[in-house]
């Protein structure tokens, strides 16, 4: 009888969107569902929204605290996006991955590119679209959280985000939430079972043939 074992490697789960296309929802609701993906926290310079809790969506911070950490190398990555500052604490990954769980990264194509080139094979990006410009614009006045020149912004930056889809793995429609929900969990559920993520699984099966 075999006693060899195997643990899985925990993987960077990375998801991406024009802001409105629903990524935060989906990123919470993959959280609450599944113990073992947990909720990577960005820094932001960005103003709190009415609806945000810090250090629950965000840990709001200064610029010169966001630079003091870029500076000292404790982002994993980092962007400006939309006139602010966002990144990624290391220590919190490095954390989870220790403890063999995985981390789900709800961040835009910038800060996916430098974690992709830091841990490729680690990394599995997913880029989300809304079902159209016209859908995504009546999100973000729905949403009722911004400014209307904030929204005429991200709308015009919405374009180049989109340009970019080609980097990801995945790229889904985020026409009906729960379709997608269901999608997204199918493709963690996958990738979590490719043989390059079974950590000892040769000696477990040097052993089996024995």
């Amino acid at each position: 009888m075999s006693t060899a074992s195997f643990n899985r490697r925990g993987l960077l789960l990375i998801l991406s969107s024009p802001s409105g296309a629903g990524k935060s929802t989906l990123t919470q609701l993959l959280v609450r569902d599944d113990p073992k993906l947990k909720l990577s926290i960005s820094v932001t310079t960005r103003e709190k929204r009415g609806s945000e809790v810090n250090g629950v969506h965000y840990h709001f911070i200064s610029e010169t605290e966001f630079i003091q950490m870029r500076n000292r190398d404790e982002l994993l990555e980092w962007a400006q996006v939309h006139s602010n500052f966002y990144g990624t604490p290391l220590k919190p990954v490095e954390d989870v991955l220790a403890s063999g769980n995985d981390m789900m990264f709800d961040i835009d194509w910038q800060g996916s590119q430098q974690i992709v080139e830091k841990i490729p094979e680690d990394v599995v990006s997913i880029f989300l679209l809304p079902p159209s410009m016209v859908e995504l614009k009546q999100r973000l006045e729905r949403r009722a959280e911004d400014k209307a020149d904030v929204i005429a912004r991200r709308l015009k930056n919405a374009r180049e985000e989109i340009a970019h889809w080609e980097n990801y793995d995945y790229v889904l429609v985020n026409r009906d939430l729960d379709e997608t929900y269901k999608q997204l969990r199918t493709i963690i559920q996958v990738e979590r079972m490719r043989r390059s993520r079974q950590n000892g699984l040769p000696a477990f099966i040097n052993e089996l043939l024995k």
